[in-house]
């Protein structure tokens, strides 16, 4: 895990742990890259054994209404949510993932802490409840995504 991965993460716990969800991760786009392009991050959990019903259980009651709710309001195009099909398929270091779609050009919708606080008016259960969530967590880290073109993507050297 890189640097500024492990960073983010940290930084997405500390939030949570102070009272916040967590917090989309900005990355600058890449160098020509369009800036009303949709930004796409990919979110993983590893969940400690023995706590993954725990966990979901956590998520849908108090992250997934948040995300729902931004979508509605048009600052998500799309909010995906997985678990592996199989115990130990591919490099089985995540247990859950999130893919959050970012709509492109987005603006004056509610942010993510106003939408907490319309929808939790009990803010200290939603606190206590999310450092739970965070509590489960063996690891945590952010992917944001750059698009590959290849139909515009000229190759980088001739071989």
């Amino acid at each position: 895990m890189s640097s500024r991965t492990r960073t983010l993460a940290a930084a997405a716990l500390s939030l949570a742990l102070a009272g916040a969800a967590v917090l989309a991760a900005r990355a600058q786009p890449p160098a020509g890259a369009a800036m009303s392009a949709a930004r796409t991050t990919w979110y993983f959990y590893k969940v400690k054994w023995g706590a993954q019903d725990e966990f979901l259980d956590l998520f849908q009651r108090n992250h997934h209404p948040v995300l729902k709710a931004r979508l509605d309001a048009g600052h998500y195009a799309s909010v995906r949510t997985f678990t592996p099909t199989y115990h130990g398929d591919g490099r089985a270091d995540w247990t859950f993932a999130v893919e959050l779609v970012e709509r492109a050009g987005a603006t004056g919708t509610p942010s993510e802490q106003e939408v907490i606080k319309k929808l939790y008016p009990d803010q200290k259960r939603f606190r206590e409840e999310e450092q739970r969530r965070f509590e489960l967590l063996e690891a945590h880290w952010d992917v944001p995504l750059s698009a590959v073109d290849f139909a515009s993507r000229p190759l980088a050297s001739a071989r």
